[in-house]
């Protein structure tokens, strides 16, 4: 005779234990809905414990993907508040559904890549490294350093008026 492999999880449940494919499969669908509301709670906190103003703030998130709705009071402020959502690490895309009470110029973005620094920034975007200032003030609360970004980090760049 000799030895004959079988499928493990599959056939009849002859022991009495263990769960069928379909139970483990809705068990763990239900484990990643409770998993993704706990992010969504959590990021929601986090935007407003930095004290960002939008009305009827909601946060779905799925997998990597965090989307956002309410109505920020400013684009500076909307703009803000995705970048702490994105800045978040498991999140990979946030999808913005947000309005602005008073539309404003969007500002751009910038990924932040290993040997950069603020002022090497403002001089690519600006023109004069010494415009720093300005990249940090856009990026408060978030940033409490101007010496403290990391690689993989979004910041506000905004537009000079």
């Amino acid at each position: 005779m000799g030895l004959f492999s079988f499928i493990k999880d599959a056939g009849a449940k002859v022991f009495g234990i263990g769960k069928t494919t379909a139970e483990e499969a809705a068990e763990t669908a239900e484990k990643k809905t409770e998993i993704a509301r706990e992010k969504a709670k959590k990021l929601i906190n986090a935007i407003t414990k930095l004290g960002f103003q939008v009305k009827d703030l909601k946060v779905g998130v799925k997998a990597d993907v965090a989307t956002i709705w309410g109505e920020a009071d400013s684009q500076a402020t909307r703009e803000k508040v995705i970048l702490v959502v994105g800045n978040t690490e498991g999140i990979a895309t946030v999808d913005d559904q947000m309005t602005v009470a008073i539309p404003e110029p969007e500002a751009q973005f910038h990924t932040v890549v290993k040997g950069e620094y603020l002022s090497k920034i403002a001089r690519k975007y600006y023109g004069d490294a010494m415009k720093y200032p300005v990249i940090f003030e856009a990026n408060k609360p978030m940033l409490s350093d101007p010496d403290k970004i990391y690689p993989g980090q979004v910041l506000r760049i905004p537009n000079l008026d």
